[in-house]
């Protein structure tokens, strides 16, 4: 998907996508740096827009590994389903909220990763903690939930959730990023 859709897409919805502007390869590397990709089979991505972040994810998977990738836009999931041929992405026009539930249906006990770009700032404070924390409930021990933010507004919700969570900065994305990186 181009820029100008992506921007279009997001004037049309932007509560759901959450910004203007695609994330950029820097903060796109910077949120799969955290990733254990070697140890990781079940990697869960949050809120994938145009697949821009996927791609990132995809490149680094292991063969045998699965990614579970939900987007409840119905434009984005289509560019995702055409631009990204891989047997091992799943593409779910659904809400995080179902994680388990797609976890049963694709034979997954738990999650290794989580990887988000929900807007948690855009949307109604009670839907985001249940989603992080139904994302909590779906990781394995030591298995990292890392989320992309623009200010550090709801910072304070990963820490009533999770024991750790670390801040990291991405200056070279418009707007510069926070990436929190949070776990158990």
């Amino acid at each position: 998907m181009n820029k100008l859709k992506f921007f279009s897409e997001s004037l049309k919805n932007l509560r759901t996508v959450g910004t203007f502007t695609r994330s950029s390869k820097f903060a796109c590397e910077k949120m799969v740096s955290y990733v254990d990709f070697e140890n990781s089979k079940v990697i869960v991505e949050l809120g994938a827009g145009d697949g821009v972040i996927t791609k990132h994810i995809v490149e680094k998977m292991r063969d045998d590994a699965i990614l579970l990738t939900f987007e409840v836009n119905e434009e984005f999931c289509k560019t995702i389903r055409k631009e990204i041929d891989d047997p091992r992405v799943k593409v779910i026009e659904d809400s995080a909220e179902k994680l388990p539930y797609y976890l049963e249906q694709y034979g997954c006990k738990e999650v290794d990763n989580i990887v988000s770009a929900i807007p948690f700032v855009s949307i109604p404070e009670k839907l985001g903690k249940r989603i992080i924390n139904i994302s909590k409930g779906t990781l394995k021990k030591g298995g990292r939930f890392i989320q992309i933010h623009y200010s550090l507004l709801v910072k304070s919700r990963y820490e009533e959730i999770f024991n750790n969570v670390e801040i990291h900065f991405e200056a070279r994305n418009m707007p510069p990023a926070f990436v929190l990186e949070c776990w158990d």
